[in-house]
């Protein structure tokens, strides 16, 4: 089926863009970037995908994980932390290094990824991926 429109960005709200933009720099690599005058909006072009944006919001409220009762997370980005868990366990290190926190550790081998939030609260999973 033909497209209709083209994915241009995914946006996520935050307290602080430039902090957020480069937090996911130092994760998917890129440099964030801001038009002038405009620092309620980062862009952050993912080498070989999509772009994200980060968008300053005036009283921010982060999702509970896993509390969809209470402000649910709406969406989470799935990671690809490569074909080994040698590989998803330095991804777990730089995550925690550029400042992710743990949400869930458990049962990883079972579900082949683990769950973590970035600095502004957005879950996000490192999964372990079998490339073929």
């Amino acid at each position: 089926m033909a497209s209709v429109v083209r994915l241009r960005s995914v946006v996520l709200d935050c307290p602080d863009p430039r902090a957020l933009a480069e937090f996911y720099a130092g994760l998917l690599g890129g440099t964030p970037w801001a038009e002038e005058g405009e620092e309620d909006w980062y862009v952050l072009q993912v080498p070989g995908g999509p772009r994200l944006a980060f968008q300053e919001v005036e009283g921010y409220t982060p999702p509970e994980w896993p509390r969809p009762d209470r402000n649910p997370q709406q969406f989470h980005l799935d990671l690809d932390a490569g074909a080994t868990w040698a590989e998803v366990d330095a991804a777990h290190e730089r995550v925690l290094a550029l400042g992710a926190r743990p949400l869930d550790l458990e049962d990883r081998e079972e579900k082949e990824f683990q769950v973590y939030a970035d600095p502004a609260g957005h879950p996000f999973c490192l999964c372990r991926i079998e490339h073929s």
